[in-house]
C-alpha cells in the first residue's frame, strides 16, 4: 500500500493538501482584505470619488462570486493544480498590472475583471478539493484549510501598510503581484486530486484507504439537487447569514463610534473577532465531525443570533470586546462546515459546481446586506434598526437550517 495514502500516517497526502490550502488561502485572502489598505493611496495620486474607486471592488466581489460557479465545475474536471496554476498566473497579473494603473478604467479592468477571475480560483476549489480528500474529519481539515482566511486578514494587510509606506503604493503591488505569482503557482503543483478521482478506481475496497476509499463520483447531479427543498433551504440559510454577517462588518465599528468609543478601540473589536474566528473554524469543525455539519450549523446560526441581540444592549467596550469573540467563534463554524455540509447533503460527484453556486448566492447575500442596513441608516438616523433588521436575517437563517435538517437527507431522482 502506498503510504502517501494512509490516513494517520505523516505521509498521508491529505495533510499535504490541508496545508497548501491554508497557505494559498492565507495569501489569496489576505491580499483581498488590503484592498482598503491601498484604497487612501489610490484616492490621493489620482483625486477619484470614493465610490467611484469602491466599484472596482464592487465589480470584483460581484464577478468572482459568480465565477465560484464555473472555476467549481473546472475543479471538478480537471483538478485542482490546473485551476490553481492558472489563476495564480492571473493573480500576479493582476497585481503586477495595478502598479502600471493611470486612469479608473485601469482599475476596474485590472482588478475588477482580471484579479477577480484570478481570485475565483481560492476558496470553493480549495475547500472542495480538501473535502474530497477526507471523509470522517472533514470538518475539521477544512476548517484548518479556512483558517487561513483569518490568518492572512490579519497578517497581509499590516504587511502591504508597511510596504507603501516604505516604497509607495506602485512598488508595493508590484512585489505583491510578484510574491503571488511565485508563490501560488509553486504551491498549486502540490494540489491533486484523491486517487479514487483522478487516477483509475481502486479495485478492492478492503484495500483501499479509509480515508479516499469512498470518494468516488457518488451522488447527485447539479439540476437534481437545485431542484429540491434541501437545496433550496441550504441556501437561504447561507445567503441570510451573510447579509447579517456583512451587516456586522461593516457597521460594527460606526455603531461603536455612536456609543462613544474611540474608533482606535473600535477597530481592535476586529481583532477579537478575527482571532476567535480561527479558533472556530479549527474547533467547531472539528466538533461539527462529531455532532453531525446540520446540527452544527444551527447550532452556530443560534448562537450568533444571541449575540446580535447582546449586541444591541452592550453599550461598554468589555461587552463589545464580548460580543466581537462569541460572535467570531461561531462564525468560523460556519464558514468551516459550508464545504462538508454540501458532500454530506448532495454527495461528491459535482461537489465543487455545487459548492460554487452555494458560495455565490452567499456573495449576494453579502453585497445586499451594507446596502440595506446603509439604506435603514439613511432613513431613521442611527444603526439600532439596521441591526434589528440583521436579527431578523439571522432569525430566517435558523429557521431555514433547521428545516433542512428535519427534511430527507435522501433525495429521489428525477426518473424515479
Amino acid at each position: 500500500m502506498n503510504q502517501a495514502n494512509v490516513p494517520g500516517s505523516i505521509y498521508f497526502y491529505g495533510y499535504v493538501i490541508v496545508v497548501i490550502a491554508f497557505l494559498l488561502m492565507t495569501i489569496m485572502m489576505g491580499m483581498q482584505y488590503a484592498f482598503g489598505v491601498f484604497l487612501k493611496s489610490l484616492l490621493r495620486e489620482f483625486g477619484w470619488s470614493v465610490a467611484a474607486t469602491s466599484g472596482a471592488f464592487s465589480l470584483y466581489m460581484a464577478l468572482h462570486g459568480f465565477l465560484f460557479i464555473v472555476t467549481g465545475k473546472l475543479n471538478d474536471r480537471l483538478g485542482p493544480r490546473v485551476v490553481m496554476t492558472v489563476c495564480g498566473a492571473l493573480i500576479g497579473l493582476g497585481y503586477l498590472l495595478m502598479s502600471q494603473t493611470g486612469t479608473i478604467g485601469h482599475l476596474y479592468l485590472f482588478y475588477g475583471l482580471i484579479l477577480a477571475i484570478g481570485m475565483s480560483g481560492g476558496f470553493v476549489p480549495l475547500t472542495s478539493t480538501v473535502t474530497r480528500w477526507f471523509t470522517t474529519r472533514r470538518g475539521l481539515m477544512s476548517g484548518i484549510a479556512v483558517s487561513g482566511i483569518g490568518a492572512g486578514t490579519m497578517i497581509m494587510p499590516p504587511l502591504v501598510s508597511q510596504l507603501i509606506v516604505h516604497y509607495g503604493w506602485r512598488a508595493a503591488y508590484a512585489l505583491v503581484g510578484s510574491i503571488a505569482l511565485v508563490l501560488i503557482i509553486v504551491a498549486a503543483q502540490f494540489l491533486k486530486s484523491p486517487p479514487g478521482q483522478s487516477q483509475p478506481p481502486i479495485k478492492s475496497a478492503a484495500k483501499a484507504p479509509q480515508e479516499v476509499k469512498n470518494l468516488g463520483h457518488g451522488g447527485f447531479s447539479v439540476w437534481e439537487v437545485i431542484r429540491t427543498l434541501q437545496f433550496r433551504l441550504f441556501a437561504l440559510a447561507y445567503f441570510f447569514f451573510a447579509l447579517f454577517h456583512q451587516v456586522v462588518a461593516v457597521y460594527l465599528v460606526p455603531y461603536s463610534n455612536e456609543l462613544g468609543i474611540p474608533a482606535v478601540v473600535a477597530a481592535s473589536f476586529f481583532i477579537a473577532l478575527g482571532g476567535t474566528s480561527i479558533i472556530g473554524r479549527i474547533g467547531l469543525g472539528a466538533i461539527s465531525d462529531k455532532i453531525g455539519y446540520r446540527l452544527a450549523l444551527t447550532c452556530c446560526l443560534v448562537v450568533a443570533t444571541l449575540a446580535l441581540v447582546w449586541l444591541l444592549v452592550a453599550r461598554e467596550v468589555w461587552m463589545l470586546y464580548l460580543f466581537a469573540s462569541v460572535y467570531g467563534l461561531v462564525y468560523g463554524g460556519i464558514v468551516a462546515i459550508q464545504s462538508p455540509l454540501v458532500a454530506d447533503l448532495f454527495g461528491m460527484s459535482s461537489h465543487g459546481v455545487m459548492l460554487g453556486i452555494i458560495v455565490f448566492l452567499t456573495t449576494l447575500g453579502a453585497a445586499i446586506g451594507p446596502v440595506m442596513a446603509g439604506r435603514i441608516f439613511d432613513v431613521t438616523g442611527n444603526y439600532t434598526p439596521a441591526f434589528l433588521a440583521a436579527i431578523g436575517a439571522s432569525v430566517i437563517s435558523v429557521i431555514s437550517s433547521t428545516f433542512f435538517i428535519r427534511a430527507k437527507t435522501s433525495m429521489k431522482r428525477a426518473n424515479d
